[in-house]
């Protein structure tokens, strides 16, 4: 982690060791798809390591694979356990607002990571713990404007539909875009799915339709490398600009050979931590604001020098 995030992993691990003096704890988490991306992988063992690490917190860790139905049934499942919390990586923000109102009815304070829920169901939890991912969007857009001087045209790959995080990254995006560069247009998004095969399909795809494609935003690095080897092998990497989100290691290394403009760095690591702090000082009785964002800055070849490489 970079020296920012090092500081704020501290930060964490001692409001962790603080608020768990309370307990014990027993924190139940269903993720949303552990074995999708080394991301989540990468989450998970920190999620555990922190939980160790403060001592008297006894985790139950689930996994939903993705499937939405498995996660209402894991939520279900944590309530009739009576754990004192619940951490969920939402599978869909919108489907799982039942299941969390059902935790809410039964006095379990739930926290939602890394990825929010619709609206509708922020009455039911107890905080959002995660990167603000409208303004990974935002931040995503202002690369891609400076990179192409304000115009051009562009495509965009984005991540699995429905999803939350991969609808707000869009929406911040698309109006900072219009917004900031309305000279640069956006031919077409498709959806990666998260998935570096599947965006490299996307972006052939978009090859053989557009003769002129001058920028890709990818919804995360692990699509937009997908992007770009689709580029490499049509012979036409050299005239377009890749900027993608929550840098990878493929990435970080596509951006060091100067294959790849920029990305945003955002941390596994700090992801859960803060999540499994968010449930520690709401059990503890602590005053904790609905919406807790850490930090996700930009990341190109000029700052490149002062992130480590992701691990992930």
């Amino acid at each position: 982690m970079f020296k920012k995030t090092t500081l704020a992993a501290s930060v964490i691990m001692m409001s962790i060791t603080a608020a768990q003096a309370e307990g014990p704890y027993r924190i139940g988490i269903t993720q949303n798809n552990v074995g999708v991306d080394s991301y989540q992988t990468t989450y998970e063992s920190a999620f555990e390591a922190a939980a160790e690490e403060a001592g008297n917190v006894d985790i139950v860790v689930l996994d939903a694979g993705g499937d939405v139905a498995r996660q209402i049934g894991q939520m279900q499942d944590l309530i009739q356990q009576q754990v004192d919390a619940i951490i969920i990586w939402p599978t869909n923000g919108q489907a799982v607002i039942p299941a969390i109102r059902q935790a809410h009815q039964a006095g379990i304070p739930v926290v939602v990571t890394n990825s929010k829920i619709a609206e509708a169901g922020l009455e039911f939890i107890a905080a959002f713990s995660g990167p603000d991912n409208v303004q990974q969007g935002i931040s995503s857009a202002e690369m891609m404007c400076d990179a192409l001087g304000g115009e051009g045209q562009i495509v965009q790959i984005a991540g699995q539909p429905g999803y939350t995080t991969a609808m707000e990254r869009s929406t911040g995006f698309e109006e900072r875009l219009a917004e900031m560069c309305p000279g640069v247009e956006l031919l077409e998004t498709q959806p990666g799915n998260w998935n570096r095969e599947r965006a490299q399909r996307v972006m052939e795809d978009f090859l053989t339709k557009y003769d002129r494609i001058d920028g890709v935003y990818s919804g995360d690095d692990n699509m937009g490398v997908g992007a770009l080897n689709a580029a490499k092998g049509a012979g036409r990497a050299d005239e377009i600009v890749f900027i993608g989100a929550t840098n990878f290691a493929v990435g970080y290394d596509a951006i060091e050979r100067g294959e790849y403009y920029g990305s945003i760095y955002q941390s596994p690591v700090d992801d859960a931590e803060a999540a499994l702090q968010t449930a520690l000082d709401v059990l503890a009785g602590e005053e904790v604001p609905k919406m807790n964002f850490f930090e996700t800055p930009k990341i190109t070849a000029e700052n490149l020098s002062e992130f480590d490489r992701p691990v992930f």
